[in-house]
Order: C-alpha cells, then structure tokens, then sequence
C-alpha cells in the first residue's frame, strides 16, 4: 500500500529506485517522508530498527539483505523478537530489505528486486 500523496520534493536526491543518494542525508524527518510511500507512521520501534540497519551499513558497508538483516536485528535488538513476518507487518511491505534500507537512507542491496 502506497501512499500517492507523499510530497517527496522536500527530500535530498533521490536515486530512480527511490533511495537516498547521499547517506548522509537521511534524519528521521526524512525516512518518515520516505515512510509516507508505504503509509507507515514511524514509532520508536522503527527509528529503533533503521538506527540498527544505519549501524550494519557503517560496520560492514553495504546495506543487509533479508537474512543478514534479520540475525543482525536479532543480536542488537532481541527483546523486540523480531523475524521477517514481523518486519512486514511493521513496514507494511514484503519487500523488507528494500524498503527498511531505504528508509534508512541507504542503498538498495543487491539482490534485491
């Protein structure tokens, strides 16, 4: 579900996948314009998973896939529990890596559709 009325014009560039060109662009006003796409209103939840998603790309320079994202979620933030079903169901998307990445202001990862 997307959100047609998202004012994306206040944003930093924007690469043709809907991504961030500069990482170092991104702030919470701004993933949750980006949020606004997938009519996501951010929670501390949220802010909590993309601040973690920022670490993996700065630790390992380059955004999670699906899998990785999921075990690196599950060591920084376990008391959320948090699997695939559950990131779905919180980014309301099944295209989880893609979308939480983008939101993070980060990269597309490879792979990913």
């Amino acid at each position: 579900m997307t959100d047609a009325h998202a004012d994306l014009s206040s944003l930093p560039k924007l690469d043709s996948d809907g991504h961030l060109v500069n990482v170092a662009d991104w702030s919470p006003q701004v993933a949750q314009i980006l949020a606004d796409t997938l009519a996501v209103h951010l929670t501390d939840t949220h802010l909590a998973v993309l601040a973690a998603v920022r670490e993996y790309y700065a630790r390992f320079s380059h955004p999670p896939m699906t899998r990785p994202l999921i075990k690196y979620l599950h060591q920084t933030l376990p008391e959320l529990e948090l699997n695939n079903a559950k990131l779905q169901q919180l980014f309301n998307t099944g295209l989880v890596a893609r979308h939480v990445n983008r939101l993070a202001g980060l990269p597309k990862p490879a792979n990913c559709l």
